[in-house]
């Protein structure tokens, strides 16, 4: 069973038992998420779709870590007018692991 759910602007893949990692999201360590905003739910080879989510259903997890994904580095130059800029970006993203998917 396998849900698609719609958070920080993405649409994420979620199985039960599974971690994610998605968008940083406000919460503590251990805390309980409910994404109620969920747009596909798959049963035994057996699709929901919503329209465009679908009513009743939802995900449950809980929050196991927030942290940073890889160093990113950005590089700006203009040729010949000594132009040089060098930013490094590190995304910030919240841990779930999913206990429950239910509609």
């Amino acid at each position: 069973m396998y849900a698609i759910i719609a958070t920080g602007g993405k649409q994420i893949r979620v199985e039960e038992g599974r971690f994610v990692d998605i968008e940083l999201i406000a919460g503590n360590e251990g805390d309980t998420i409910t994404f109620d905003n969920v747009l596909l739910v798959s049963k035994d080879g057996k699709f929901q779709v919503g329209t465009p989510s679908v009513s009743g259903a939802k995900v449950t997890g809980k929050i196991v870590k927030h942290g940073k994904g890889p160093k990113l580095i950005v590089y700006k130059m203009r040729p010949k007018k000594h132009y040089r800029r060098k930013n490094g970006h590190r995304q910030p993203f919240t841990r779930v692991m999913v206990e429950s998917i239910s509609f």
